[in-house]
């Protein structure tokens, strides 16, 4: 079979924070005194250059910046950015283009400057509405502060948003959880990524970990949380990601669709699709330590550049694709990964007898309500060395 490239997307990489949080295991580090916005900047677009030979002039479906921080850096530097991607490399006529923001640090009138700049659309980082929660995560801001910043996007035009919020938090109840989602929803957001809080390696909270509730009360609180979205017309399309009619993020999909995407910025990846004689998909990453990064040039500033073994992408495209609630297409695993379906039939004809996994129409496949709720497992079925029968 014969690979086709799928959508293209840009992550862009901004790794400063204000403070970093006792539960993140992203690559992320506390900011200077004096942010060195115009050299990332430069950087970032160089970066941009020394990938145009993977994107070949593709068009870009979606621009995320994520981070870190990335509503610490000035509009005006974001614009610059998004104006040297544009001469680059072709946007889609609806290309969404997002900004994390953290809710404690946008100013009056900033969102305003941004849309100037050309972000249409914003993921605020709520996390949480009860300050004594807000504390114990360590975020520098307050419920008021997500108040204020949501008022900001509706004043700025930018209805499309989307709200982080966490469940499962230290002895949270299920109560607070609920009320945490009745206050996201009073703010009117477009999208709400709506997950547990897990204890990730290498983080503050791994180390020390704080009382965290039952594995049976999590999910009781995920089931009622679930109907409580739905109630007010948000849709589950992903583990933790529910949307209003057509507001799903596109640049998340693409990812979980295994599209592709050029990642540039300090610890960045990327995933690109070759065809013809160089056939194969790539996988990228970047130097994660910003001074590393910014002190390197060009070429020097990868870290990783290889080509995904064959027998892996199998795996790849399901860590990805099982996540999504309308599942995957037969077409569509096999023109992203070259591969025929009939290759893992013993293992869908498995995960089908034990429930976790169905095919509600022809040539569709989609991880069940039980797949969902023990989608490690399903997923790790799919790996190279797991038996098929």
């Amino acid at each position: 079979m014969t690979l086709q490239p799928p959508p293209l997307s840009l992550y862009v990489h901004l790794p400063w924070c204000v403070r970093k949080c006792p539960y993140c295991d992203f690559n992320s580090h506390a900011a200077p005194a004096q942010l060195p916005q115009a050299q990332y900047i430069d950087a970032l677009l160089d970066d941009l250059l020394n990938d145009l030979p993977l994107a070949a002039g593709r068009p870009l479906v979606s621009v995320f910046f994520g981070g870190g921080t990335p509503s610490l850096f000035d509009p005006v530097q974001i614009g610059r950015l998004l104006e040297g991607v544009a001469r680059h490399l072709p946007l889609a006529a609806d290309a969404e283009l997002t900004l994390e923001a953290n809710p404690g640090t946008i100013e009056h009138g900033r969102f305003a400057d941004y849309r100037a700049a050309g972000i249409n659309r914003v993921s605020l980082g709520a996390q949480s509405f009860d300050d004594a929660q807000l504390q114990k995560l360590g975020r520098i801001h307050g419920s008021g502060d997500i108040e204020r910043a949501a008022q900001e996007l509706h004043l700025a035009g930018i209805d499309n948003f989307n709200l982080d919020l966490m469940y499962g938090l230290p002895e949270q109840r299920l109560p607070q959880a609920l009320a945490d989602l009745e206050a996201a929803l009073a703010l009117q957001p477009a999208h709400i990524s709506h997950y547990q809080l897990t204890l990730e390696p290498g983080t503050v909270f791994y180390h020390r970990p704080p009382p965290l509730l039952p594995a049976d009360d999590v999910w009781d609180m995920q089931v009622a949380s679930q109907q409580l979205l739905a109630a007010h017309g948000f849709e589950q399309y992903e583990v933790s990601a529910y949307a209003r009619a057509g507001r799903r993020s596109r640049h998340n999909l693409n990812y979980w669709c295994f599209g592709d995407y050029l990642g540039i910025g300090a610890g960045a990846h990327g995933k690109l699709t070759a065809s013809g004689a160089s056939a194969g998909v790539m996988r990228t990453a970047r130097l994660r330590q910003p001074r590393q990064y910014l002190e390197a040039s060009g070429a020097a500033r990868l870290a990783e550049h290889r080509q995904v073994p064959t027998g892996d992408l199998t795996f790849e495209f399901m860590l990805n694709a099982l996540r999504l609630v309308d599942g995957f297409e037969q077409a569509q695993f096999e023109h992203y990964t070259g591969l025929p379906l009939t290759g893992v039939e013993g293992v869908l004809t498995q995960a089908s007898q034990r429930g976790l996994m169905e095919s509600p129409r022809p040539g569709v496949w989609r991880a069940t309500a039980d797949g969902q709720r023990l989608l490690n497992d399903l997923q790790a079925m799919f790996l190279p060395d797991t038996p098929e029968d």
